[in-house]
């Protein structure tokens, strides 16, 4: 090839297979794709080792894609129910999948997922380093960190969230301005940790050009850990992650000097009110670079219900720029999500995207919509279930209260404006009340 990441290649005018493939996707003309890849505005994660990947672009001016957290734990380390969950993303349409294992045989299950799974694939190296080393924290060297990124890009992973941006700039700024939650980010609480007990900066920090030279040979894609996202509504847009946000931005700069694709991590817990004002500013720091979004959560208090919180503050990222929405899970803050957890979390991390990409006003979007619409009017029950974004639950719903006649609902009957309306426009006489 005569280029080492796709953003190399745009900016050298070569048309990848990969952004062939994406441009199709989205109904865009490659070469306006070309030009936002060049400019670092759109990524293409494709690790080079990933042989069956499906490519899919992210940025603001494509269609909202959404992430799947999924990986085993201490305490659940089965391996075959984490690829049933894979799986099940894949076939509801999640773009990628992020594998956070954090115990058990991590490295087969991450050979696993990239040999098999066309979704695009992330990790975080500075959970896999604990495991691998399984020595004390403290014991672990720069060298050894930098080792498991190697692994990592080697293994075929596609993006890897690395927490570069808290150094010891951003430690001091913490220590000073006290948080009610502290660092809830598990591999920013880990290199926090780290530097506390060795007295030593931020490996990912001070190694970061050598981090950047193995993600230019595999093209793996960086994606900048916030380790000082928010974990509350009252840490939001504090000095803490607004500081680590600066260092982002310069991170990301000296990323695209080395033709490397990026995209930036965002909240988190946040109030409502200062969602639109975080996309700007990360915007404007981080120069277009694609954003991230953990939630963001827009309250605290609902725990089983926080995929609900996250997808009202997914929307509203999404519309003012953000690009990529990790789902949120009923179960968390409480528990490794089960497959039906897992579920709930994709469907309403697609509606969020989905209702965001209609508020953006890109091309077809809303043409969904209007199908199901057109299927309501006509009282055409099993089009109506074919468009649902959970046609199994759609179907089971009606199933369960089945009405008396097939062209109304249990809920309405023969007072269903659809029906009535349908009647009376077609001249047709209404009656509410069977004669």
């Amino acid at each position: 090839m005569d280029y080492t990441t796709q953003m190399d290649a745009a900016r050298k005018n070569i048309i990848t297979p990969e952004m062939e493939e994406v441009a199709a996707k989205e109904k865009m003309d490659v070469e306006v794709l070309r030009d936002l890849i060049a400019k670092g505005q759109v990524i293409i994660p494709a690790n080079k080792n990933h042989k069956v990947l499906d490519p899919n672009g992210i940025g603001s001016a494509l269609r909202t894609k959404i992430n799947v957290n999924l990986g085993t734990s201490r305490d659940w380390t089965d391996l075959d129910m984490e690829m049933e969950k894979v799986k099940s993303a894949v076939d509801m349409g999640a773009e990628a999948i992020m594998d956070l294992s954090s115990s058990g045989d991590t490295q087969k299950f991450r050979r696993k997922l990239t040999a098999e799974c066309p979704a695009t694939i992330g990790t975080v190296p500075i959970y896999d380093a604990v495991v691998y080393y399984h020595k004390a924290l403290k014991e672990i060297t720069a060298k050894e960190w930098l080792d498991i990124v190697r692994m990592h890009a080697e293994d075929g992973v596609d993006f890897m969230t690395i927490h570069c941006g808290v150094n010891k700039e951003t430690a001091r700024h913490f220590r000073q301005d006290k948080r009610l939650m502290n660092i809830v980010s598990r591999g920013g609480s880990i290199i926090y940790a780290w530097m506390e007990m060795t007295g030593n900066e931020n490996p990912f920090y001070e190694y970061y050009d050598e981090v950047l030279d193995i993600c230019r040979e595999y093209d793996v894609t960086m994606s900048l850990g916030d380790a000082c996202r928010p974990g509350c509504l009252k840490d939001a847009s504090d000095v803490s992650q607004i500081q680590e946000l600066i260092t982002l931005g310069e991170l990301t700069r000296r990323a695209w000097e080395k033709d490397v694709q990026v995209m930036i991590e965002g909240p988190g817990h946040m109030p409502l009110d200062q969602i639109k004002a975080n996309m700007e500013i990360q915007k404007t720091i981080c120069k277009g670079a694609p954003f991230y979004v953990l939630g963001p959560l827009v309250t605290d208090i609902a725990p089983g219900y926080d995929h609900i919180t996250s997808a009202i503050g997914g929307a509203i990222a999404a519309t003012y720029g953000a690009s990529f929405l990790c789902y949120v899970t009923p179960a968390e803050h409480l528990r490794l999500p089960d497959l039906n957890d897992v579920k709930e979390g994709i469907i309403a991390s697609k509606i969020a995207a989905h209702a965001a990409d209609i508020a953006k006003g890109l091309p077809g979007a809303r043409d969904w919509d209007d199908e199901m619409a057109a299927a309501r009017r006509a009282l055409d029950w099993e089009k109506t279930f074919e468009l649902s974004i959970d046609p199994e639950k759609a179907r089971r719903y009606r199933a369960e209260a089945a009405p008396e006649k097939e062209d109304t609902c249990s809920m309405c009957g023969n007072f269903c404006a659809v029906k009535n309306m349908n009647k009376i426009l077609d001249g047709e006489i209404v009656s509410i009340f069977d004669e």
